[in-house]
C-alpha cells in the first residue's frame, strides 16, 4: 500500500497525473511520486552531472544570497555550518565562509565523507534538496539530530502551487523531484521537532531548535 514518505500515513489522494502520477498526503500535505517513478542511483547522478552551478557562477552566487544573507543575519560570529546536498559545484558553503563561519560539506554523489554527518552544527543547509529525497522522513530527522541547542535548519525549496496551477508548474518535471512541500509542511514539521519555524519569502524555511529544558 503506498504511503507517504515523510509521516508515513497510508492512503493519500491523487493530486495531479502530468506524465508522473502526485499523491497528497492528507496528514502532513506532502505531495510525492510513488518510489515505482524514482530514477536509479546511475540514472540520477547523470542528471546532476548537467549542472553547471558553480562558485565562478556570479548568477547562482548571487541567487544563494536569498539563502545566504538572511541566515547571516541570524548566526552568531564564527557559526559552525553544514551543506547537505553541497552538488558538484560547492558553492554556499564558500560564500559562508567568507562570511567567517566554519563549513562542512556533504554530498551523496560528490563528497560523501559520512564522518561528517557524527557532528553536531550550529546550522545545516539545505539548498534544493528536500524535493530529491527519496526518504525524507529518515534524512530530515538526521539532520535535525545533528543540531546544537538553538541551531538553525535551513531549506530552501519551491513549494508546490495550487491544483488550477499545477500544470503549468515547471519545478515538477524535473525527474528527480519526487517530494514537494507546502507551507503546510513545513509547520508539520516544526511541531513534529517542537522547532520555531520562519518563512522567508515563499520559498525560504528556517527552523530553529528550542533551548533544552533544565529539568
Amino acid at each position: 500500500m503506498l504511503h507517504c514518505p515523510l509521516c508515513h500515513t497510508q492512503k493519500p489522494t491523487l493530486y495531479a497525473r502530468h506524465k508522473r502520477a502526485y499523491h497528497l498526503c492528507a496528514e502532513c500535505s506532502l505531495l510525492f511520486v510513488c518510489p515505482a517513478e524514482y530514477l536509479d542511483e546511475e540514472a540520477e547522478k547523470k542528471r546532476y552531472d548537467l549542472h553547471t552551478n558553480s562558485y565562478d557562477d556570479p548568477g547562482y552566487k548571487n541567487y544563494l544570497k536569498k539563502v545566504s544573507d538572511p541566515l547571516c543575519e541570524r548566526l552568531n560570529k564564527g557559526a559552525s555550518g553544514l551543506d547537505f546536498g553541497s552538488g558538484p559545484g560547492p558553492t554556499l558553503s564558500k560564500l559562508l565562509q567568507e562570511r567567517g563561519h566554519a563549513m562542512r560539506i556533504y554530498d551523496p554523489f560528490y563528497a560523501k565523507d559520512e564522518s561528517v554527518l557524527k557532528q553536531k552544527y550550529d546550522f545545516i543547509t539545505s539548498t534544493e534538496v528536500v524535493e530529491h529525497l527519496y526518504d525524507p522522513y529518515s534524512v530530515l530527522d538526521q539532520l535535525w539530530g545533528m543540531l546544537k541547542e538553538e541551531g538553525l535548519l535551513v531549506f530552501l525549496t519551491q513549494p508546490y502551487p495550487a491544483r488550477d496551477a499545477f500544470d503549468a508548474w515547471y519545478y515538477k518535471n524535473d525527474p528527480t523531484h519526487v517530494c514537494f512541500y507546502s507551507q503546510s509542511t513545513m509547520s508539520w514539521l516544526a511541531s513534529k521537532w517542537d522547532a520555531q519555524l520562519e518563512i522567508v519569502g515563499k520559498d525560504l524555511f528556517i527552523f530553529k531548535k528550542r533551548p533544552e529544558h533544565v529539568h
